[in-house]
């Protein structure tokens, strides 16, 4: 049996969630709860909000643009993944789009937009990431909403690097071996940070910056050159499975 009830209408609130304690949810999730799903008081859908665990609520009372609803028990407790953050260099519009909403479900715990030399576009849209982190994190039944980080370059990221987090630096100039491997007999393990570069990729001067770094495992992804939202994707895979909560029995 699936751990996840995906047949339920899942909303991501703000509010404490604690047993009989009202939830008031904003315009929008009452416009689609009450006119787009047309559902309407003693209807049950499941709300979190990245700290409390997930909760089936009941909807209690509506009026025309609001709903109150009032959590009944929890069904799942508080999940803490892996600490692992996604660094990369911002995209345009959809496939940005496309890569936040990945990295949820890839379990990121921060996404961190750098902007490098090459970087397509330097100005990010924060809210819009945001949306995008709560609508997949309520899509795909995650309950440890990523931080979404305002951009910085990525001069002040190296300057700033905590010495206790590995980064694990997707180089499309490494050599060929199989990235797994490399990071597990490396023994590398979170707190860790994946960083992925730019169409184009870093140019010389950012790559010698990178490996300057105290604690750095340099991986390919493969033979073929990935889009950056693909690198992504691929690149988390491989640390969730070196270190992350992809590994038998966690």
């Amino acid at each position: 049996m699936s751990r996840y009830d995906f047949t339920a209408t899942r909303l991501h609130v703000e509010a404490p969630l604690a047993i009989d304690a009202p939830v008031e949810i904003a315009a929008d999730q009452a416009n689609y709860l009450l006119n787009v799903l047309r559902l309407g008081e003693g209807a049950h859908v499941l709300l979190f909000n990245g700290r409390d665990g997930e909760w089936r609520a009941e909807i209690t009372q509506t009026r025309k643009r609001a709903a109150t609803l009032r959590p009944l028990e929890r069904t799942r407790m508080q999940e803490k993944g892996p600490d692992i953050d996604l660094c990369f260099a911002p995209l345009k519009h959809a496939r940005l789009d496309y890569l936040v909403q990945k990295a949820v479900e890839m379990g990121a715990a921060r996404l961190r937009p750098v902007i490098t030399r090459r970087t397509q576009a330097s100005r990010i849209n924060l809210e819009r990431m945001r949306a995008n982190v709560v609508e997949a994190a309520e899509q795909c039944g995650v309950i440890a909403v990523p931080e979404v980080c305002a951009e910085a370059p990525l001069e002040r990221v190296l300057a700033q690097w905590p010495d206790d987090r590995a980064l694990i630096f997707c180089d499309e100039d490494a050599a060929g071996a199989d990235p797994l491997a490399v990071l597990r007999a490396g023994g590398w393990r979170c707190p860790a940070a994946v960083l992925i570069g730019p169409e184009g990729g870093f140019d010389e001067a950012e790559r010698a910056a990178i490996l300057r770094l105290p604690n750095v495992a340099r991986i390919s992804l493969g033979p073929r050159i990935l889009r950056a939202d693909t690198a992504a994707v691929a690149a988390l895979a491989v640390a969730q499975l070196a270190f992350g909560d992809w590994i038998s029995g966690d």
